[in-house]
């Protein structure tokens, strides 16, 4: 069951807010269409749901709103435009890592892929798939959680009519199982065929929430569509012939050569274009919309005589080209009821990697199943005349989900799905994400061989230290190449998750939580030391390749520098991390590890200038007094080079640097957290 209770939007300058006090529910077991005109307020209202734009009101998924969820993706599953993935992600990285986001095996990935008919397009990245698959991958990375409420806007948009019928089937057959569908449309008939409630707003206000029987009967009116080049000398000739057979008749102009004739059908407008030797092009009988119950559109011409009207208006144009739905197909597939009372379907699939399920029409007159719980088929009944009919729905989804038990479902058991929940299901989700493209290769390749070119720039020199050489880090330069490339994968961690949110269904833009956090920053710890010690392997590679071993001396000191360059990487990247969480953004990431050198560092010189009046000697034997236990004797030296590595102007500076974004991460997360 989802309940929204008053969901208003902030108001904006001088304009009415664009959602304004709209409550409606959506019931489990049913879809429920939410039908408004492009600009009505639909999509705000799906945000303010999901709590992802500031407003007033709550929305309750089974009684609780999301931010009390422990887990919004096992209960919500949500298409909000495109797939939000990066354009050189796989398809099946994609959903694997969303799989370990929402804490379920990665084979679900591969499960869901058949289902919604992907199986071929696995490894084809999400820049290239056409809008049809690209929305098929968005319904499976919906979906893979096995949710109990999906909310999706505009899921038909820019689809074909076997796209759409193909979608409404798998929405229809997750309703029948017991779950909520909430999606949103501008196309009255597809709402009033393909959902079994339907809420209409206008101005982002409630206007009506009637079944889609009533929708259909007060909304929707047969019509016989007319496309010829006389449209003006016809309308006259059907307005006489209605006045002299005493007929109420409604012709609407809808453009130059386009009529909508209301109260007659083909035959008679056929004969009397005939009669009359008025040329036509087309006619068919077809479904119009009478336009929703709001004020109406100003009419830019209207005729009144004895039993006819004609005007034009904006909204009978638009609906105009949209098909009829009498000459929709079902969905993919019969779905019959088995003995265990749950439904299964009988999926159609193509060849070739992007045949999916197809729209198969379900024989009419279908007997009962002979199974147990004696429920009768699933079938696609034959679109009726009668505009009040119930518009004819689509096949239940595929067997691979017929199966899955539905949590608010009497009587049913626990989701068949398996969930792998645990601290590590953060770092999954952050390794997937990191390797699931060419970023950190492409990066790690960069830095080898800039680093190594600027040591032989160096090294031939032979003017700077071993110690800079090996890490390729002139003095002139802020950082070295191997420190910029851990600030850049660093500011990339939450950069991409801000750039393409792939869990803004998961509380908010991107989830604020301590254990995401907490794998970012190791993950980029460990990329920034792997990065290091590449780069100074290619660095001590290139010197022995072109100047032989004669660089290369044994330091006489090698704990204090390693150390020290350690520190410099991991401080780079988690400085990355902070800043890009702060400011969601990947530059503004990057722009912080590159002021720490340039602007804090001076800062942090100028106030260690000087003698200090006490001296800070036998500070590791005075550590190992407060200690509970003892430490073997190495440990005196590692904390003397801790303490001589922060005491360094790049040390203090960046350790001072993390705390402020660190506190800066936690404010923002705390202020940007939504209350009721």
């Amino acid at each position: 069951m989802l309940q929204a209770i008053g969901l208003t939007s902030t108001p904006r300058r001088d304009l009415p807010p664009l959602v304004d006090d709209l409550t409606f529910e959506a019931r489990p077991g049913c879809v429920t269409a939410l039908l408004g005109e492009p600009g009505s307020g639909k999509t705000t209202a799906l945000r303010l749901m999901l709590e992802l734009e500031p407003g007033r009101g709550v929305t309750y998924f089974r009684g609780r709103p999301l931010h009390r969820i422990p887990h919004p993706g096992r209960e919500v599953g949500v298409l909000l435009g495109d797939v939000p993935g990066h354009p050189s992600r796989t398809v099946r990285n994609q959903l694997r890592m969303l799989c370990a986001a929402v804490g379920v095996p990665a084979s679900r990935a591969d499960a869901m892929m058949e289902v919604v008919g992907i199986g071929g397009l696995r490894d084809q990245r999400l820049g290239s798939l056409s809008a049809g698959m690209d929305r098929r991958v968005g319904l499976a990375a919906a979906m893979l959680a096995d949710p109990c409420t999906l909310l999706l806007d505009e899921p038909t948009a820019g689809l074909a009519p076997r796209e759409r019928a193909w979608l409404h089937g798998l929405l229809r057959g997750h309703a029948s199982l017991g779950g909520a569908v909430l999606f949103t449309t501008d196309d009255a008939k597809e709402a009033a065929r393909s959902a079994d409630r339907v809420v209409s707003i206008a101005a982002g206000r409630l206007v009506a929430d009637q079944d889609a029987a009533d929708f259909a009967r007060t909304r929707l009116r047969p019509r016989v569509a007319v496309r010829t080049p006389h449209a003006a000398r016809l309308a006259d000739v059907l307005g006489r012939e209605a006045r002299a057979a005493h007929r109420v008749v409604e012709i609407v102009e809808e453009s130059g050569s386009r009529l909508s004739v209301y109260g007659s059908n083909c035959a008679e407008v056929g004969e009397a274009a005939f009669r009359h030797g008025v040329l036509v092009h087309q006619l068919a009988d077809e479904t119009g919309d009478t336009g929703a119950p709001v004020p109406p559109v100003p009419q830019a011409r209207t005729r009144t005589g004895s039993g006819i009207r004609v005007e034009a208006r904006a909204e009978a144009r638009a609906e105009a080209r949209v098909e009829a739905a009498a000459q929709v197909r079902t969905g993919p597939g019969a779905a019959t009821a088995g003995g265990d009372g749950g439904v299964h379907a009988e999926p159609r699939t193509g060849t070739g990697p992007t045949a999916g399920p197809g729209p198969v029409p379900a024989p009419a007159g279908t007997a009962p199943a002979a199974g147990g719980s004696g429920e009768p088929a699933i079938q696609a009944p034959t679109p009726a005349s009668d505009p009040s009919s119930p518009a004819p729905e689509p096949a239940a989804r595929p067997r691979a989900l017929a199966r899955r038990a539905r949590h608010a479902r009497p009587g049913r058991t626990a989701p068949a799905v398996r969930r792998v929940g645990g601290p590590l299901r953060p770092l999954r989700y952050e390794l997937r994400r990191v390797f699931g493209t060419a970023t950190p290769f492409l990066t790690a390749a960069l830095v080898a061989a800039v680093s190594a070119a600027t040591a032989l720039v160096l090294a031939r020199a032979g003017q700077t230290p071993l110690n800079r050489v090996l890490a390729a880090w002139p003095e002139p330069f802020p950082l070295p190449p191997a420190a910029l490339g851990a600030g850049l994968l660093g500011a990339l961690a939450f950069g991409e998750e801000y750039r393409y949110p792939a869990l803004a269904a998961d509380r908010g833009t991107v989830p604020r939580r301590l254990g995401l956090l907490t794998a970012k920053l190791g993950v980029c710890a460990a990329l920034a030391l792997a990065l290091g010690a590449l780069a100074v392997a290619a660095d001590a590679a290139a010197l022995r390749l072109v100047f032989g071993t004669a660089p290369l001396r044994a330091p006489a000191e090698w704990l204090a520098p390693a150390a020290s360059w350690a520190g410099l990487l991991v401080g780079c990247a988690w400085a990355g991390v902070l800043a890009s969480g702060v400011f969601r953004s990947s530059l503004a990431g990057l722009g912080a590890v590159l002021a720490v050198p340039v602007a804090v560092v001076p800062l942090v010189r100028k106030a260690l200038e000087g003698q200090s009046a006490y001296p800070a000697s036998g500070v590791a034997s005075r550590l190992r007094a407060l200690a509970s236990a003892p430490w073997p004797p190495e440990g005196d030296r590692l904390v003397l080079g801790a303490l001589r590595v922060m005491a360094q102007p790049v040390g203090t500076a960046l350790v001072l640097s993390l705390m402020v974004l660190l506190c800066a991460y936690g404010f923002t997360g705390l202020r940007a957290r939504v209350r009721w």
